[in-house]
């Protein structure tokens, strides 16, 4: 595996499941790479097809407007993948994928993803519901662009990122604090805002800064200023 020999795709979370011996003919089969921190895996419109595993580090799905401004479209840890859309249609790519810190990406080529896909009912099952995820997520962003105001998209995206932390029926912890150009970005609005809304939340006692994290201590105060504006 070019000195990465360690290393191992069994905390993939698409493969979990696949046997010890398929796991090692698909190690086998894998293109290994060690990226450094902001460093570019694959861009844009490129004709690559491989699907990528992120074994060890964290990643950033990009793409940027046409005066150049970088839009994130998601962050992804260890154990996730990307890249299914180009092996399955053969198209070029949607986005461009970059490191946000040392990470270790293991490329598996098309053809052994589809024959993988083919042979695995549960694997291809949660491929499509990875795609349905991102669907969702699409549909969401477009709402907020159409309907919201800048300080609203800033409320919704912190609601969003809140389901994955949380705390009883009523908080939640983002885990690490979100920094504030990594909201802009997703959002499309300036760092300035960002700062402005966050202190707003905290002064109204919506969100707390600690050290491990963002607090939601009011979800729900949060989730109604976001529906009162949609009309929800």
């Amino acid at each position: 595996m070019s000195g990465n020999d360690a290393a191992s795709l069994a905390e993939i979370r698409i493969l979990d499941g696949v046997s010890a011996e398929d796991l090692a003919d698909m190690e086998k089969a894998c293109s290994w790479r060690r990226y450094t921190d902001h460093e570019q895996i694959i861009d844009r419109q490129s004709d690559s097809t491989d699907v990528y595993f992120v074994v060890d580090g964290r990643v950033r799905i990009v793409n940027y407007s046409l005066a150049g401004k970088e839009i994130t479209l998601e962050d992804l840890d260890h154990g996730s993948h990307f890249g299914e859309l180009s092996a399955l249609d053969g198209q070029p790519r949607s986005a461009s994928v970059m490191s946000l810190e040392s990470s270790l990406i293991a490329a598996l080529p098309q053809d052994r993803f589809i024959k993988l896909l083919q042979s695995n009912p549960e694997i291809a099952f949660r491929v499509l519901r990875a795609l349905a995820g991102i669907i969702r997520n699409s549909t969401d962003r477009i709402m907020d662009l159409s309907t919201l105001a800048a300080n609203n998209r800033v409320q919704a995206d912190l609601l969003r990122q809140a389901r994955s932390g949380l705390i009883g029926e009523n908080q939640a912890e983002i885990r690490p604090i979100p920094v504030h150009g990594d909201i802009a970005s997703r959002v499309s609005t300036t760092r300035e805002t960002v700062a402005r809304v966050l202190s707003d939340l905290a002064r109204k006692n919506i969100v707390e800064r600690k050290k491990s994290g963002l607090l939601i201590k009011d979800l729900a105060k949060l989730r109604e200023m976001v529906e009162e504006v949609l009309g929800e």
